[in-house]
């Protein structure tokens, strides 16, 4: 669960990234938040994780009040999460059944629960014939395939995926797409963050669209008709 309650951010350089957002996202929800670029989404992913604190306002994630989380609660909180990158920030020298066992030792996990997990993710991604892989070997949307593998690994109640089709042709968009409906379908929060209209559109989900640091509109009917 996601609850965030006048959430402003003031950066450094007098950036004001948001203006008192407001927004919750229960448990097994799946949402898109959408916006033009500067709108502020970036920076929402940078407050969910962890990574910046917000000027004003509160945040809670999974259970965690990041006003008052201390910074041993930390990893605790992030093992809550799966984060997807447009980059894939996969590990080149590993393969694909090792670049998602890493994020389980990462975590401290067992050899025997790695060993049990891992085949598990591949094959519900879809890569249980090419464990053994490089990344470089891979087509585009295999390689964020094994991204999302990775982000799902350590079983987090919510995964957080930033422009996850950024890179990819619209026929892989639309495969990645629905592996994250399937995703939220066994029990996982999903919050996609994207600018591709045509996309969020084929997909009947929630959809928090913000601009300049607010939000414009949140529901079911419809996505907000921005400039890029």
């Amino acid at each position: 669960m996601v609850r965030m309650v006048n959430v402003c951010k003031a950066y450094e350089n007098g950036t004001k990234a948001l203006k008192g957002i407001s927004a919750e996202i229960n448990d097994g929800e799946f949402v898109f938040l959408v916006g033009p670029s500067g709108s502020g989404k970036s920076t929402i992913i940078k407050l969910l994780t962890g990574e910046i604190a917000p000027t004003l306002g509160s945040i809670v994630v999974n259970g965690y009040d990041l006003e008052m989380i201390k910074p041993a609660q930390m990893p605790f909180l992030r093992r809550t999460l799966g984060v997807v990158f447009q980059d894939f920030r996969l590990i080149d020298k590993k393969n694909v059944y090792d670049n998602v066992a890493f994020a389980m030792h990462a975590v401290g996990a067992s050899s025997r629960d790695i060993k049990r997990r891992v085949p598990y993710v591949l094959e519900l991604v879809g890569l249980d014939t090419k464990t053994r892989r490089k990344p470089n070997e891979l087509s585009g949307g295999e390689q964020q395939r094994v991204a999302i593998a990775r982000a799902l690994v350590n079983n987090p109640q919510l995964i957080i995926a930033d422009e996850p089709t950024g890179n990819l042709d619209p026929a892989r968009s639309l495969e990645i797409m629905t592996l994250m409906e399937r995703i939220n379908k066994l029990g996982t929060t999903v919050l996609v963050v994207t600018h591709e209209k045509e996309l969020v559109n084929r997909f009947s989900k929630r959809v928090i669209a913000i601009d300049n640091g607010k939000v414009i509109s949140d529901g079911m009917d419809g996505y907000y008709n921005y400039e890029t």
